[in-house]
């Protein structure tokens, strides 16, 4: 692991896409997203995906221009046909078209197909809080978790995020519905370490810690039986909602040439707000149980590396930082 300055690395990555040919108020989103993956600890949804991201433009199933046609099927139901824009790109726009609405409606969903990988969730949750609003967060992936009880990969790892306004600081939790997310696989297998037992099954749907082995496999639903009951209503729901592929017919997040079929889908609520800190200080003042040092509030772990990685730097895998060097050089001499 190299540790190098976030603005260093948020450079970097934006002369990649500068080259790449991504304007730049589209770069700076896509950036922003990479780098907020970075700086909060979850690398999985950080700049290894970069690569792939310049690669899926080069090979036509990325625009990097498009920001998605807006539909209102009725008053509160947006449908976005992504137009294989950048996945912060359109999501953003979307959001903003919702956050309108919901000023007149209160409550407002968008559902999006036909656009590029979303990234982490919670970026979008915690922006969108900020500004007073609560918003829930969902999106589909490739098959890549195991029912409980099988062996095969047929459901994404299907993520959640939630954001909600509570008078200071937004709550904001961000999870997805497997173990792990596929990028955290990656990850491992990037830095040649193994991956915990109970991750992950490997081709043959054994059990596995060989993060290489995993990534042909499968991954395991988080909470057993529960946690695949959530993963499948939200692939149910996503794709019911937003016209996506569904199951081992998704493809496109973890491919260069395939277009993205995936769906997201995006709930923003513009009710009445209350102060909800007292209760929030109330849970981090308990006495925290036997191996913990403190209890904390969902995404307080990820703010509190922010601020440190803003600080000291970001540890980014050497192999990782090599292709992106490597890449604004190709790009530099295209």
């Amino acid at each position: 692991m190299t540790v190098v300055e976030a603005s260093k690395l948020g450079a970097l990555a934006g002369n990649v896409l500068e080259r790449a040919g991504v304007a730049s108020n589209h770069r700076r989103q896509q950036v922003d997203l990479l780098m907020e993956a970075e700086l909060r600890g979850v690398p999985s949804h950080g700049l290894l995906r970069l690569e792939r991201i310049v690669q899926r433009i080069r090979n036509g199933v990325t625009d990097p221009d498009a920001i998605g046609e807006h539909v209102w099927r009725s008053p509160g139901f947006l449908a976005v046909d992504g137009q294989r824009g950048l996945g912060p790109v359109v999501a953003n726009a979307a959001l903003e078209a919702l956050k309108q609405r919901a000023r007149e409606n209160g409550v407002v969903l968008a559902a999006i197909t036909n656009s590029n990988h979303i990234g982490m969730l919670g970026w979008y949750a915690e922006r969108v809080a900020e500004e007073g609003y609560t918003v829930i967060a969902l999106s589909t992936s490739e098959a890549l978790v195991h029912p409980w009880g099988g062996r095969r990969a047929m459901l994404g790892t299907n993520p959640i995020a939630i954001g909600i306004p509570t008078g200071s600081a937004p709550f904001m939790m961000d999870t997805a519905t497997s173990v792990v997310s596929m990028g955290e696989i990656h990850d491992h297998a990037n830095r040649g370490e193994p991956i915990p037992e109970g991750w992950a099954v490997d081709g043959a749907g054994n059990p596995t810690t060989d993060a290489a082995a995993a990534k042909q496999g499968a991954i395991g639903p988080f909470g057993q039986a529960k946690g695949y009951a959530l993963g499948l209503a939200f692939e149910l729901i996503v794709s019911s909602l937003s016209g996506a592929a569904i199951g081992r017919d998704v493809k496109g997040t973890l491919d260069d040439d395939s277009i993205c079929n995936k769906g997201d889908v995006f709930i923003v609520i513009d009710g009445p707000r209350r102060d909800l800190q007292a209760y929030l200080e109330e849970i981090r003042t308990l006495p925290p149980a036997d191996g913990f040092s403190e209890v904390l509030i969902p995404g307080e772990r990820g703010r509190a590396c922010r601020d440190k990685r803003l600080r000291e730097g970001i540890p980014i895998a050497d192999e990782v930082l090599a292709r992106l060097q490597a890449l604004a050089c190709l790009e530099a001499t295209a």
